[in-house]
């Protein structure tokens, strides 16, 4: 048995909404067994390793469902250390679970990529755990390809991914390319695969079909689809006209403070998720990189093809919280909903993680208030 104490517990009210505990203690083993006031935590003769969170805060840890690579390793690297070195890196930015992405590589390949998850997810974990996979593309639209490769891309076959039902959870596609035939979204759901819209060139009356044919997660909002405008909502003005789940890429290059404001509001402050999109250049600097076959170069937070497309980010999730945190003005613990609550629910997961409660798995994160990562703990492990 251990405990984290000290801590600002980032918790679950009465509501469920998360709120600051202040001084509490934390008692775990590979689950949570109590949450309890330092004050009552003094009289309970606890004998275990103890680990003094020194005021800081301690939130479950983050889920990432958007993520290609880190580390200088990509999910589609044919390398089986690749998805232990992104997990290791994920771990030491406060990630307790993550899903890996394929890009628009041809079929075959994406296969292998999702065999490796496969394997990967039956091992025991070596960092944040990989909790299934993540397909962008190959079913998308060419107009809205961004750094993807379109010779890759293809019409949706369910077909080509029934085999890897059990390891895909979220899949990207264009549903205008679908011309109005949602076989393919019935049989991604029949198989507990979550259906997203993005790199699409869907109209505001097409992307609202979609949602209200069951796909409810737009992929990078903004980003790779119709844009917003007052005549022609496009996905944009869907995804935001509706309760559709919508990732943000929160660093300032993919999305303006502006525009993260305007989609905080629009939500309602609710089904939103903030996820990086990072490429294996995030947490190595300036210089070349790759992304789906294609040269990339960085600098700073940009990341960049030859043409000047935006290709993926170099963010790490805690910064990514942060930044939102402080464009919108919310809450430490409301940004971290987004992170953890949020993406459990969506994943079907919410019962087992994504929030501090007795009996859950003991996946923390402690951090201060710019959001560095002292600790993380996964599984009630400490891995950073």
């Amino acid at each position: 048995m251990q405990a984290v104490i000290n801590a600002r517990a980032i918790v679950p009210d009465a509501s469920g909404s998360f709120c600051v505990q202040d001084d509490v203690a934390i008692i775990y083993d590979e689950t949570i067994q109590a949450i309890l006031p330092m004050q009552e935590f003094a009289h309970h003769a606890f004998t275990g390793a103890v680990l003094d969170a020194a005021g800081k805060y301690v939130s479950p840890g983050f889920i990432n469902l958007h993520m290609h690579g880190c580390a200088g390793k990509d999910t589609m690297d044919e390398d089986p250390e690749a998805l232990p070195a992104m997990a290791a890196m994920q771990a030491r930015h406060g990630v307790t679970g993550f899903l890996p992405t394929t890009m628009t590589y041809d079929m075959p390949a994406i296969q292998r990529a999702l065999q490796r998850v496969r394997e990967v997810m039956q091992s025991p974990a070596k960092g944040a755990r990989v909790l299934g996979a993540n397909m962008e593309g190959p079913f998308i639209s060419p107009a809205y390809k961004g750094s993807q490769k379109e010779s890759n891309i293809q019409k949706a076959d369910f077909t080509a991914i029934a085999d890897y039902a059990d390891v895909v959870k979220i899949i990207t596609i264009a549903p205008e390319e679908l011309h109005g035939d949602y076989h393919f979204v019935e049989q991604c759901q029949q198989a507990g695969i979550i259906v997203a819209m993005g790199h699409t060139s869907a109209d505001y009356d097409t992307a609202m079909d979609a949602i209200a044919h069951g796909i409810h997660h737009v992929t990078h909002l903004y980003n790779a689809q119709t844009p917003f405008h007052h005549r022609n909502p496009g996905v944009a003005g869907a995804a935001l006209d509706s309760e559709a789940i919508c990732e943000l890429i929160t660093d300032n290059v993919h999305l303006h403070p502006a525009a993260q404001r305007l989609a905080w509001h629009a939500k309602g402050g609710k089904n939103i998720v903030l996820v990086t999109d990072s490429l294996r250049a995030c947490g190595l600097g300036d210089g070349e990189s790759e992304l789906g076959g294609q040269r990339v170069w960085v600098r700073g937070m940009r990341a960049t093809l030859a043409d000047g497309t935006i290709a993926a980010s170099v963010l790490s999730l805690n910064d990514g919280v942060r930044i939102f945190r402080d464009n919108t003005g919310i809450t430490t613990a409301q940004a971290v909903e987004l992170v953890t609550k949020v993406p459990a629910k969506e994943l079907g997961i919410y019962n087992t993680c994504g929030s501090l409660i007795k009996a859950k798995r003991a996946d923390m994160v402690i951090f201060d208030e710019k959001l560095k990562v002292d600790q993380t703990i996964i599984g009630g492990r400490i891995y950073a």
